[in-house]
């Protein structure tokens, strides 16, 4: 999906050693993002009947052992408090998890949430693959996962 442009300066950067520019660089990291992540949620979140949201929030509560605090599920994913309550709401509402308030807001993972990100999990796996790590050496994704853990 590239275009003469993109695929002209990919080989004049790799005849030349140069690096790109910096806006450069963003966009290219923008386009990529963005078309990784709607193939991805395209493959995977209609067929799982889940939202980007949803599936989002599930894995990092399935990451964390099953619970989180709103506070700190919020942050890791770098929402606001607001977008973050109400999608919440929205997730309590069709039982994938509960919120208590014990010292701020936990936020639990329950059997319903369980069961729909462990079936959701396969083809989220595999979309991933198939869009994204498959077109990447394992040097390739050392040196991403080095880069986006500092970010």
């Amino acid at each position: 999906m590239s275009t003469q442009g993109e695929e002209a300066a990919a080989s004049n950067e790799a005849a030349t050693g140069a690096a790109p520019e910096p806006v450069d660089f963003w966009v290219a990291f923008k386009r990529a993002h963005e078309i990784v992540r709607a193939l991805v949620i395209a493959d995977t979140a209609e067929a799982a009947n889940l939202s980007e949201p949803d599936l989002t929030i599930l894995v990092n509560l399935v990451k964390a052992g099953g619970a989180l605090r709103q506070s700190e599920l919020a942050a890791s994913l770098g929402w606001d408090r607001t977008r973050i309550s109400h999608q919440l709401t929205r997730m309590s509402e069709r039982g994938l998890v509960t919120r208590e308030r014990t010292r701020g807001v936990i936020v639990t993972l329950t059997d319903t949430g369980r069961a729909a990100i462990t079936a959701a999990h396969p083809g989220l796996d595999a979309a991933v693959r198939r869009h994204f790590t498959d077109k990447l050496s394992a040097q390739e994704i050392e040196t991403l996962t080095s880069v986006f853990s500092r970010l």
